[in-house]
């Protein structure tokens, strides 16, 4: 049987390369008993490709069963696989057969098997191993003949290098892997999976099927597609249903786009606990606070250690008025204006005639030199550049905790902290 009439058959469509070596992959295996690992993103159709490995199987007479690891309890799994004795545990009123019990001769599809727990996969291991198994709640030993077919989202090499996973286990399973493409990795693909989904949804709600302009298309081949072929299909209903346009122009298709997702570029996720939020905020001010005083905070550290490590460069060699110096500092400042001078002008030298006429004069460091020196030491404390920016904050916007919170880039619960720890009064 060839490629296209399986495509035909199991409603696949595209015809890129990554695709077509899955597919080939899945029909010489699947005329073997080995076990299949079958890879992917979410949404890839990997279901579909357990479904052709059983229909063109020699077990394709007998049962197939697909079960959802990450979707059946811990506490219950057990019972789901291998089936359990009347009174094994509390609700047990009746002893039941298990899938591997039922499904004897066919194949069972064991999706998400990276959400297994370690307990279930030495049970799996087993029946792999040896064809045995033994229902919860007994001891005798029962045979099963069935092919098992597993499917993940997760690297399962890494969550048994991390102990989270049987590595036995792992080999055991991969003896063929599969990988199925993401969709992002057959764009080529895209726009006819698109015209297949608008075409199915015009039929189902009696409509005009929705084609793609140009720019749209361009843009549909770049969305990142997180969600794979189920998100692409999601959104060809969407469009089928709301978009009042024939031709489905570049603007039309960027309202049914998430706004997040509207670019190549990987998106942040955004944490739900509270705390990493208000903890990334606070950083946020302090590596601004950082970034802004690093050059004049260096600059004026480096220029009077090196005149109190060698005061003759305090003399006629350093070629400075005390003036000038403050000035070379102060023309580097973004603002325009030093931040401890304000009132200095940030004028080029050479148009500065205060500046440019003056008589050099060496520089004689005095007590108020060396305190101002002491200050800009006592300014590096990062609680009190905090505190002060809280109080600016608090100042500008009247008192108002909400806005300056907003100002601050802090949540108002942070903000109300911060104004316990720091004693400020409102």
């Amino acid at each position: 049987m060839d490629l296209q009439t399986i495509k035909n058959r199991f409603g696949i469509i595209g015809n890129s390369p990554a695709l077509n070596f899955a597919l080939d992959t899945a029909v010489q295996v699947a005329a073997t008993d080995l076990t299949v690992l079958i890879v992917g993103e979410s949404g890839v159709g990997k279901e579909v490709f357990s479904q052709i490995i059983h229909a063109l199987s020699a077990r394709k007479h007998n049962p197939f069963i697909a079960v959802n690891c990450g979707a059946i309890p811990e506490g219950t799994i057990d019972s789901e696989l291998f089936g359990h004795e009347k009174g094994a545990f509390t609700g047990a009123v009746d002893s039941r057969k298990g899938y591997f019990e039922t499904v004897n001769g066919g194949t069972i599809f064991l999706d998400e098997i990276g959400e297994m727990p370690m307990g279930t996969q030495a049970r799996l291991l087993r029946v792999l191993e040896t064809g045995e198994f033994i229902r919860v709640g007994s001891s005798k030993v029962q045979k099963t003949d069935v092919r098992v077919i597993a499917a993940t989202n997760r690297e399962l090499i890494e969550f048994a290098e991390k102990g989270r996973f049987r590595q036995d286990l792992y080999y055991r399973l991969s003896t063929v892997p599969i990988r199925v493409p993401a969709l992002r990795d057959r764009r080529e693909d895209i726009p006819l999976l698109f015209r297949k989904f608008v075409v199915d949804f015009a039929e189902r709600y009696k409509t005009n099927p929705v084609q793609l302009g140009e720019d749209a298309k361009n843009i549909l081949m770049h969305y990142p597609f997180p969600g794979n072929v189920r998100e692409l299909k999601n959104l060809a209903e969407q469009i089928s249903v709301l978009s009042s346009e024939s031709i489905l122009s570049a603007q039309e298709l960027k309202r049914f786009l998430p706004e997040r997702n509207q670019n190549n570029l990987p998106v942040l996720a955004h944490s739900s606990d509270t705390s990493v939020h208000e903890f990334a905020n606070e950083r946020e001010i302090l590596y601004k606070l950082f970034f802004d005083m690093k050059k004049d905070v260096t600059e004026l550290k480096k220029m009077f250690l090196e005149i109190l490590k060698n005061p003759s460069l305090a003399g006629s060699t350093a070629q400075y008025t005390k003036e000038s110096l403050i000035h070379d500092l102060a023309i580097n400042h973004d603002e325009g204006l030093h931040p401890l001078y304000p009132n200095l002008s940030t004028q080029s030298p050479h148009t500065t005639p205060a500046l440019t006429n003056s008589t050099p004069q060496p520089v004689i460091l005095n007590h108020e030199d060396l305190h101002q020196h002491e200050v800009v030491e006592e300014s590096l404390n990062i609680m009190d550049k905090e505190k002060e920016l809280i109080i600016k904050a608090l100042k500008k916007h009247k008192g108002k905790r909400k806005d300056a919170a907003s100002d601050l880039g802090i949540s108002e619960r942070t903000l109300y902290r911060k104004l316990k720890e720091y004693d400020i009064e409102e």
